[in-house]
Formats: structure tokens, sequence, C-alpha cells
């Protein structure tokens, strides 16, 4: 098994995708496990006196920040913060999201301006390497003091306290540390806040749904191609010369990948009786575009935040400084994942679009894709089934970041509200998934009325492995299995 070692290096979301797909093992090097002792020393040394309040370490929290904690109550003031704040409801976390929390906290903590032991890490690196996962749940956090809440159900695992999902059997947390015979963790000065503090919840969700956009996007193209060829569709609107003058990045990108899956095909290539063709084919290049520039900007961000410290107080022994700021507020990722979201029901949007024109018996194609309607709905249904779902992605769309709830008796008077465009994101992704499912059942129907002509090589290539999980559909039947089927297609392209 690969090792991948936590050190200063650059955490690329390709990096991220590398350890979770190879199943690769993670530790901490020994500069990581260094600058994570030197700041944990420096926090020790700077509380011996007494005399010096700072907040969240030997203060309450938010509005009791005023309220001083004696020395001798630290570990328990961080124990009840974890405890405290585990209030999680709604549905489970995935497991893989879970788990890139998992990674992506010991990231955060391995800089060294955390104050937590080196013990606590290495704790959360067991759970992550032997597949213990943390149960947390989906709603809970504002994203203002970090992901307050998904985090403490992360973290009670350490102390023995919820539950676990330890290689996919659910026990107690207390039952997963007698099994291995492993103490419970007493947790020091800081460390609470540390754990829960930060973007990790945010993070994990945004890595997971960026990892498949940035296949998706590619893909989107792919069968919006077939649907070309199955419309009988031009292949002008995809010429170098008319997309390089429009300066957009996305959209010259998407005109390229257009040109390379038509190269060679013999139904584009044949001569066409209309002159045009609807915004859904002849505008690919800039809506598919202006979703591929949309994720790229996510990108950045996320990949900059995976990058960071975003929990508080930050703790400086280079220049003995412990400032109290705001790094753990979720507003960046927020916009990101806002926008990400609507990119995304974007390319749902129009490939449903594409869908219904394929159906309406234009251009030699017969009315719902089988050969006696009437008699047989055909494709009639199944793009009912992607409206309903792009319906859906228009509401899920609609901006969280732009609302804000003030709590903690008005400390935490502006919150991003970015776990909950996270979560909406990710159902996103997987409706888009469906979405290019129908689309790709539907025009691989359609252009099945084109033969003999072919399309080209790189699309009669994916045919042929389609046509091995779906088959074509002379009669009505039962749809569901063959739409499900098609979607799974497309999530293995």
């Amino acid at each position: 098994m690969s090792i991948h070692q936590i050190n200063n290096e650059h955490l690329s979301i390709q990096k991220v995708e590398e350890i979770i797909t190879s199943g690769a093992s993670v530790e901490l090097s020994e500069s990581a496990a260094n600058r994570i002792q030197v700041c944990r020393d420096y926090l020790d040394n700077k509380l011996k006196s007494g005399e010096d309040v700072f907040y969240g370490i030997n203060t309450g929290f938010g509005s009791l920040c005023d309220t001083v904690i004696p020395r001798e109550d630290l570990s328990k003031l961080q124990k009840n913060l974890v405890i405290s704040h585990a209030c999680g409801i709604g549905d489970e976390v995935p497991t893989e999201i879970v788990r890139l929390m998992l990674l992506l906290k010991v990231q955060g903590l391995s800089y060294g301006h955390s104050g937590v032991q080196l013990a606590t890490v290495k704790r959360l690196l067991d759970f992550y390497n032997e597949n213990i996962t943390p149960v947390v749940y989906q709603q809970g956090s504002l994203g203002a003091s970090g992901d307050l809440a998904p985090l403490a159900h992360m973290s009670l695992p350490l102390f023995g306290e919820g539950f676990v999902d330890d290689n996919g059997v659910r026990i107690s947390a207390k039952e997963m540390l007698n099994k291995r015979g492993w103490e419970p963790l007493t947790l020091r000065s800081k460390e609470g806040l540390a754990l829960l503090n930060g973007t990790q919840f945010m993070s994990a969700y945004g890595i997971w749904v960026l990892m498949k956009a940035n296949k998706l996007t590619r893909n989107a193209d792919l069968i919006g191609a077939l649907s070309v060829d199955a419309f009988d569709g031009r292949t002008n609107p995809f010429f170098e010369n008319v997309n390089v003058i429009r300066n957009q990045k996305g959209q010259i990108e998407t005109a390229k990948n257009m040109r390379e899956f038509l190269k060679g095909s013999e139904i584009a290539s044949q001569e066409k009786k209309h002159v045009q063709d609807p915004y859904s084919f002849r505008c690919i290049p800039q809506v598919h575009g202006a979703s591929k520039d949309a994720i790229q900007y996510a990108n950045e961000v996320f990949e900059r935040e995976i990058n960071a410290v975003t929990d508080n107080p930050t703790i400086f022994p280079e220049t003995d400084e412990i400032i109290s700021a705001g790094n753990f507020h979720g507003q960046p990722l927020a916009i990101a994942l806002d926008l990400l979201g609507i990119a995304l029901a974007e390319l749902g949007n129009i490939s449903e679009r594409r869908t219904y024109q394929l159906i309406g018996g234009k251009r030699g194609l017969p009315a719902f894709l089988v050969a006696n309607p009437g008699l047989n709905s055909g494709f009639m249904i199944p793009q009912y089934a992607a409206a309903s779902v792009v319906s859906q992605n228009k509401q899920l769309a609609t901006p969280a970041s732009v609302d804000s709830i003030e709590s903690s008796n008005g400390q935490e008077d502006h919150v991003s509200m970015g776990a909950n465009a996270a979560t909406k994101a990710f159902k996103i992704i997987e409706n888009l998934e469906k979405v290019l499912g129908i689309e790709l059942f539907n025009a691989a129907q359609a252009i099945s009325f084109r033969r003999p002509l072919k399309s080209s090589p790189v699309i009669e290539k994916m045919l042929v492995r389609y046509r091995e999980n779906v088959p074509f559909v002379e009669n009505d039947k039962f749809m569901q299995p063959e739409i499900e089927k098609s979607i799974n297609f497309v999530k293995s392209l």
C-alpha cells in the first residue's frame, strides 16, 4: 500500500483524489510533527504564568468570551466544548466525505499554528488509516465559527464518545477504543477549539463535488456531441475562429472538445437542409464553457483552502503571538459553492433541453424516438424525469451565501451558510449525473435512426460500450432500470 506523507508541500485537488482512489495510508512527516510539537510546547509555556487571557484557551466561547476559566479546568473546558457542540441533525454525512474531513483536518493542523497535541493528530490519522469513520450529520453548521457541529461529531470518538463505522460496522466509539486497546485522549487547552473551528466539512463536500465536476464537464461535452449528431446538427458553431474571438477560456476549450469528439463523423459531414440549430446545440461552447470557468474558479478557492489554517485563535510561536481572528469564516467557500451549484445546474439545464429536442419528431427522427409512436409512448417520460430533476436543481441553486442569521447572543452576527451551500452542491451534482444519463439514453436511441451513417470514431467507440449495458428500445418497456444503467455509465466515463 502506498503512503502519503503530510508535509509542507502544496496539496492539490488532484493529489487528494489520488490519495483517496489509491487507498493510500497517510502519515505525518518529521517536519510536520515537529511544527505541531513546537506550537504545543509554546502554548504550554505561555499558560504557565496564568496572567494572559486568550479567547477559547482560558475563556468561554462565543458570547462567553469574557469569562475567564481557571487553569485546572482548561482540559474540562475543551471536552465540554466538543460534547456540547455535537448537535448535528438530519441525514448522515456519506462515509467518503467524513474521511475527507479527517484528512483535511489533519492537513490544517499540520502547519503548527493550532496548539494541538501530537497525539491528537496521530489519533485522527489512526481513524483514517484504519477505516474508522465517525458518524456525522449533515445539518447544524452555519459555516461561521467553522463547521462546529459536524466537526464536533467527527471529534467525539477521540475520547470515546459518539459512534463510528468501524470498517462498515456501526459501534460506539468507546467499544472501538476498547477493541484496539486505545486510551481515550484527554484534550488539553485549545484542542477542542482547534478541532471544531475550521472549514473541513464545507471543504470536504466542495472537494468531493469538484472531483466529480472536473470529469463531468468533459462528459457533458461528449454526450452533447452525441446529441448534436443524433439531431443532425451543424458543426459551424464549434469552429475555432468564431470561438476564439469571444475570448472566453471555457468556451474555447469546449469548442475544441466538440471538434475532437465529432471529427470524422459521417453524420456531421453530410449536407444540412437547416441553416442553424436551437441554442441547446448551437450554444454548447458558450454555456458549457461558462460552467467550466466557474468550476475552475471554485477549484482555485478550494485548493487554497485545503492548504490553509482555519481554526481560531491562531498561534505564532516564532513571533510570540496568539491572535483571535476569523479564519474559520466560511464566506470564501460559501460563495464559491453557490457559484459551483449554479454552474452544475446549468449543465443539467441545457442537457435536458437537448433531450427535449430529440423527442420532438424533428429532422427525420420519430416522435418520442420509437418506430410506432402512439401505441408506444417511447421516450416521452424519461424527459419528464429529467425535467423534474432540472427543476429541483434550479431550486437548489438558489444561493445560500446571501443569507445570514445572528447567533451566540449577537457575537456571531454574520454567518456564511457555507455548509448549506456545500450539501446543496452535493445534491446538484448527483442530479446532474441523472440528467446526463437521460440525455445519453435518448441520444443513443436517436442516433440509431441515422444508420447506416456513422458518427465519429470517438462517439462510436463510446456507443459500443454503452450498448453492452443499455440496449436499443424497440417497444415500450420498463424504463427505470435502463435509465439507472445509463446514469451508472455516465459515472463510469
